[in-house]
């Protein structure tokens, strides 16, 4: 009994807790939403990457950084942040159009994708994760009928089955490792020159502006080593860039 007791204080105490938490984010966001009513951009933006460094990631919260971001004129990290939005919620219309917006005012340079890459573009991860288990659950389950009776339908359709979730797996794959993926990253610097190797006296492979993709390959000391926007790689340092995925 005095266990029971001590779990329900417990749990009480876990939920005041929680409602504070969420009663201050709410308060924050309400503050920022303000500020950016009133066109104190600076504040806005300070607010909303107070609720980015507590933890209190939305889409929601990534878009209205952005259009801080953007009014203040750092189109890098108004990028990055549309970015972050709709890595989110990929179905954010004011996201996707705002980035458009901001890439082509920063003359920002974009990954490119393969035809394989577009293919799966088409769908989410989370969209893909369910064709896959819905393919092979279909497969699974024909199969086990036809441990009992055996016709040409079913086996076609434990072929299909199968076929559907080995390439949504594909697509998940692809779409974690390509442009899109869990490696790319957004230029915040303004112009920031790629080079041949870790040193400012290198050799200059591109100049990348502020807001441009890149996919991040490996790290040494300062430096990023990065595929480019030109299918070529490159040397940056590694405080003008940030990751997509937090």
């Amino acid at each position: 009994m005095k266990i029971q007791s001590r779990f329900l204080l417990t749990a009480v105490v876990i939920a005041s807790l929680a409602r504070g938490v969420l009663a201050a984010a709410e308060d924050e966001f309400a503050k920022a939403n303000q500020a950016y009513g009133e066109a104190r951009y600076q504040e806005a933006a300070a607010g909303y990457q107070e609720l980015v460094r507590s933890g209190n990631w939305n889409a929601t919260v990534f878009y209205n950084l952005g259009n801080a971001q953007y009014r203040l004129g750092n189109f890098g990290q108004a990028i990055l942040n549309y970015e972050r939005a709709l890595a989110l919620d990929p179905r954010h219309p004011e996201a996707d159009a705002n980035l458009r917006l901001a890439r082509d005012e920063a003359h920002a340079l974009e990954l490119r994708k393969n035809s394989i890459e577009r293919y799966a573009s088409m769908g989410t991860v989370k969209q893909w994760s369910i064709a896959a288990a819905a393919g092979f659950w279909v497969a699974l389950f024909m199969a086990l009928i036809l441990t009992r009776k055996r016709s040409a339908a079913r086996v076609s359709l434990v072929v299909l089955g199968l076929a559907a979730c080995g390439v949504s797996v594909f697509a998940i794959v692809t779409l974690e490792n390509g442009p899109s993926g869990k490696a790319l990253a957004i230029v915040t610097g303004k112009n920031v020159t790629a080079r041949v190797a870790t040193a400012d006296s290198a050799q200059t492979v591109l100049v990348l502006p502020a807001g441009s993709e890149i996919k991040l390959l490996s790290e040494r000391g300062d430096w990023i080593y990065a595929e480019l926007p030109n299918d070529q790689h490159g040397w940056i340092p590694a405080s003008a860039a940030e990751r997509v995925r937090m």
